[in-house]
């Protein structure tokens, strides 16, 4: 394999600024958008201050809608730079960012939706993007790449919890009753997540020995389940730690490919 190719048309090469952080093009792009995105963060913020808002509502509300602009733009141009839209609208980080715009939109016909607006902080996520030629991003990937390995493991672990949980809330409701205040299975059901994550609220507990007995074993149940999920990662951990790279995939732009990949390992296309 030969890595991946040199951007040559005006779509590969906006990509690479946009989407990409080691050139200092592309960098500068994602600094620029960092600062950009935490200052409209603040003004929404300060916006939602009565005092700050009937002294300088008109300033901070101008300034929304200059960000919204802005945003707006980035959002368009992130669509025409990579080769299919539509897989970038619908992954995560294209969701977030249309979600960054529409409230102020919104605002125009629902009377107060701009306070949404706090959602782009959820774009601050970028800046691991700006980092990602240090050591702290290719530890960030193998990270990302051990959770997504294990999320079969972890969905079967959590519906076995559930499952624990479903038996331990209809055993205690058996045997507390509705004047123990275990009025329903449900009601069971939620002292036993409150129990078994060691949370223990108190405003429910078991009155009789039998149930006493059971809140005990579901609190040392609870302990010993806290190893399993870490296991699992730790094992999928050690098995991703391996050398890859932060090149988005200009297809369906997920990154974590092989260093000398020259193509996308989750869709096939070219990097």
């Amino acid at each position: 394999m030969t890595g991946p190719s040199q951007p040559t048309t005006w779509r590969e090469r906006l990509h690479e600024v946009i989407f990409e952080a080691d050139t200092p093009a592309g960098k500068m792009f994602d600094v620029a958008l960092l600062v950009a995105i935490g200052v409209s963060v603040i003004v929404v913020v300060l916006e939602s201050v009565p005092s700050i808002r009937g002294s300088r509502g008109s300033a901070l509300r101008t300034a929304e809608w200059g960000f919204t602009i802005l945003f707006s733009l980035e959002y368009v141009l992130r669509l025409m730079s990579v080769r299919r839209p539509l897989r970038y609208a619908t992954s995560f980080f294209g969701i977030v960012d249309l979600l960054a715009v529409l409230p102020t939109y919104m605002s125009l016909f629902v009377d107060g939706a701009q306070a949404l607006l706090v959602i782009r902080a959820l774009r601050l996520l970028r800046i691991f993007r700006v980092f990602r030629a240090t050591t702290f991003s290719g530890e960030l990937t193998l990270l990302v790449h051990a959770v997504r390995a294990s999320q079969v493991k972890i969905t079967v672990f959590l519906l076995a919890v559930l499952t624990i949980v479903l038996i331990l809330g209809a055993t205690i409701y058996a045997v507390e009753g509705p004047e123990n205040g275990f009025e329903s299975i449900p009601t069971g059901i939620y002292w036993a997540v409150v129990t078994i994550t060691t949370v223990g609220y108190g405003d429910i507990a078991p009155q009789t020995v039998v149930g006493r007995f059971i809140a005990a074993f579901a609190m040392v149940l609870g302990y010993s389940l806290i190893i399993i999920p870490t296991g699992i990662f730790s094992i999928e951990l050690a098995r991703t730690a391996r050398g890859t790279t932060t090149q988005n995939c200009p297809d369906c732009t997920r990154e974590g490919h092989d260093g000398d990949a020259s193509y996308c390992k989750f869709c096939g296309g070219r990097l």
